[in-house]
């Protein structure tokens, strides 16, 4: 698995994009009190584990912990995505979780 980009790598690499991330999406998206933190971790959890985007889940999955979100109840969302997303889907998702603690 090709090793994910965090913010500081990211602000290496393109810097307007890192900003525009840090601006936008956690600046703004992320502070709506329309949803909780918790509630967007798990939301993006499962889009990210349902489009196969697997470099990005262990961030995200470092990031719903700080968020309040249970390694089982993240678990249990990627074991629900299986009959939404597809076994593969559900399966690399539940790698990433695995990979959390090596």
């Amino acid at each position: 698995m090709t090793q994910s980009l965090n913010r500081d790598t990211l602000a290496q690499i393109a810097p307007r994009l890192a900003e525009l991330s840090q601006q936008v999406l956690f600046d703004d998206i992320w502070q709506r009190p329309q949803l909780p933190p918790r509630e967007r971790s798990l939301i993006t959890l499962a889009a990210l584990a349902a489009l196969g985007r697997t470099a990005q889940l262990p961030w995200h999955i470092d990031f719903a912990r700080q968020n309040g979100v249970t390694r089982d109840e993240i678990a249990e969302a990627f074991t629900h995505l299986a009959f939404y997303a597809g076994w593969p889907a559900a399966v690399s998702a539940l790698s990433c979780l695995a990979e959390e603690n090596t």
